[in-house]
C-alpha cells in the first residue's frame, strides 16, 4: 500500500494492521517510521524486508536495520528509466539490470572511460513503450571488474558515488566540465585534466591539472593557458603531472574554495 512522507502514527497504524513484509522506499523514513513505532509501543514483526533507493545506505546503517530484523538491501534507479542495478546478498556492487544497457563517461562529455574509471552513469532502455538512448542520469558510478560473488554474470557497478553536474562559477562565469574537455582536446598529450578553483570568496584562483608524458611541460603550459583563456574568457595555472597521478572521483571541476 502507497504511503507519503508524512503522518508517521497513521503509517504505524496501518503497518500494524495490513502486516506487510516489506517497505520500499528511502531507508531514512523506514528509520523513522521503526523509531516512532517504538516510541507508540507498536510492535512491528512483518516486516522482515526492505528495498532501499532515492539516497544513501551506508553500512552503518544497513547494520542499524539488522539489528532491528529488517535485511535491506539497495538499489539503484530513475523515475525515467526504473530499475537499472540492484544489490544482492553478496553486497558487492550492484548488478545491472538485464533490461538496461550502461555506458560510464567522462562527465560533460559523452566519451566512455576505462572500466573502473569514475564517470556519469548513461543508460539505453530500449521499452517499447517508453524507450530511451543515451540518457544521462546525472550519477556518478564505476564499473567492477569481475563477476558478482553471488553468481550473476551481468556487469556490476560500485552504486551512486555522487553528481556528474560540476558547472561552477568563477570570478562570475560559469565553467562547465564540457569546456575543459574541449580545452584538453585540442592537445593530444593530454591523458586527463581537472581543474581545481581555490581561493577565498572573491579571490577566485584556477588551476588546471593535467596529466601528460610530454617531455616539454612548459612549452605545453604556456599553450594549454592560452586555450583555458581562450575557451572560458577566464585566466587560470596549468600544472602538468605525471599520468595516474589524478584522483579516480569523476571530477572533472573540484570546487576547493574557502567559504569561511
Amino acid at each position: 500500500f502507497p504511503g507519503g512522507t508524512g503522518q508517521t502514527e497513521q503509517q504505524v497504524q496501518a503497518m500494524a494492521e495490513l502486516q506487510p513484509a516489506g517497505y520500499i522506499g528511502t531507508p531514512s523514513f523506514l528509520k523513522i517510521i521503526l523509531e516512532k513505532a517504538a516510541e507508540m509501543g507498536v510492535a512491528l514483526p512483518s516486516v522482515t524486508k526492505a528495498m532501499f533507493g532515492g539516497e544513501a545506505f551506508p553500512p552503518s546503517l544497513r547494520d542499524w536495520f539488522t539489528a532491528h530484523g529488517i535485511a535491506g538491501y539497495q538499489c539503484y534507479a530513475t523515475a525515467d528509466l526504473g530499475s537499472i542495478a540492484y544489490e544482492t546478498t553478496a553486497r558487492d556492487g550492484l548488478v545491472l539490470d538485464e533490461g538496461v544497457l550502461l555506458e560510464i563517461v567522462r562527465p560533460g562529455t559523452g566519451d566512455p572511460v576505462a572500466e573502473g574509471e569514475v564517470g556519469e552513469v548513461v543508460v539505453t532502455t530500449l521499452n517499447p513503450t517508453y524507450p530511451l538512448i543515451r540518457f544521462g542520469t546525472g550519477d556518478l558510478s564505476a564499473v567492477l571488474p569481475g563477476h558478482c560473488p553471488s553468481g550473476r554474470s551481468n556487469v556490476r557497478i560500485k552504486g551512486w558515488l555522487g553528481r556528474a553536474d560540476q558547472t561552477t562559477k568563477i570570478r562570475g562565469m560559469f565553467v562547465h566540465p564540457g569546456q575543459v574537455d574541449t580545452i584538453a582536446k585540442r592537445f593530444p598529450e593530454i591523458t586527463k585534466a581537472r581543474l581545481v578553483v581555490s581561493g577565498e570568496m572573491a579571490n577566485d584562483q584556477m588551476t588546471l591539472r593535467i596529466e601528460s608524458a610530454c617531455s616539454g611541460p612548459d612549452s605545453l603550459a604556456a599553450k594549454v593557458a592560452e586555450a583555458i583563456r581562450d575557451v572560458t574568457k577566464l585566466r587560470g595555472q596549468v600544472e602538468v603531472v605525471l599520468p595516474g597521478s589524478l584522483p579516480n572521483d569523476g571530477k572533472v571541476i573540484e570546487d576547493a574554495r574557502s567559504y569561511q
